[in-house]
């Protein structure tokens, strides 16, 4: 079991990056505008006292996907209100060929597109609520489902892929039976005996044959 220090320094360790919009209010007569920078502001120091590393804040816009490259966060927050769909769809983007988990913290009321932000790889909605207790825990709750959806992942492309070097294998072995009239043993042994011999999986040694066998065709 880890200590509370080995959990602490986990935390300290997290790299992460907030996307949310300018804190710097122009119009103080705009309550909407101020309470969301005062909710954001929130959030931010809820990060800090949590003992969490906030590496960087950032806008959602088009420039966010390089930022994100560079900077390398191993979680990202997204803290929006009624443009939480357009700052979604930026992270989403931004992240598209290296997963990261996303937290949404919105103020908005209006769940109704949940299911579609979990679908694109929101790992926590988190709809009210900015208390610092609460934000360990739910930062906690995303990275373990990000990670255990990343096994699920994982452990399907294996099964894929496995799956497809069997059909490829399969094949070989068809292909060798009915040119050279081999049985299904002796056509598997002669695949893997030239797969040990060249030091390459049996996989590849059947796409050769294949090959080989169209371009004699």
């Amino acid at each position: 079991m880890k200590s509370k220090s080995q959990k602490n320094k986990k935390h300290e360790a997290l790299k992460i990056v907030v996307v949310a919009p300018d804190l710097d209010v122009q119009d103080m007569g705009d309550d909407h505008a101020v309470s969301q920078a005062k909710r954001s502001r929130a959030l931010r120091i809820g990060l800090l006292e949590s003992g969490f590393n906030l590496i960087a804040t950032l806008p959602a816009d088009v420039f966010l996907s390089d930022r994100i490259h560079q900077l390398q966060p191993d979680l990202i927050i997204v803290d929006a209100e009624s443009e939480a769909r357009d700052a979604l769809e930026h992270v989403v983007f931004a992240t598209r060929d290296e997963r990261r988990p996303i937290v949404l913290f919105t103020d908005d009321n209006d769940t109704t597109h949940v299911r579609d932000a979990v679908a694109v790889g929101v790992s926590a909605y988190i709809v009210d609520g900015l208390s610092s207790t609460r934000i360990r825990p739910i930062l906690d709750v995303a990275m373990a489902r990000f990670e255990y959806e990343e096994r699920l992942r994982d452990e399907r492309d294996d099964a894929r892929h496995a799956l497809q070097e069997r059909t490829v294998v399969d094949r070989a072995k068809a292909l060798l039976m009915e040119r050279q009239g081999l049985s299904e043993k002796d056509a598997f042994t002669k695949l893997r005996k030239i797969a040990m011999d060249k030091g390459l999986k049996m996989a590849e040694v059947a796409q050769r044959t294949l090959d080989m066998a169209d371009l004699l065709s």
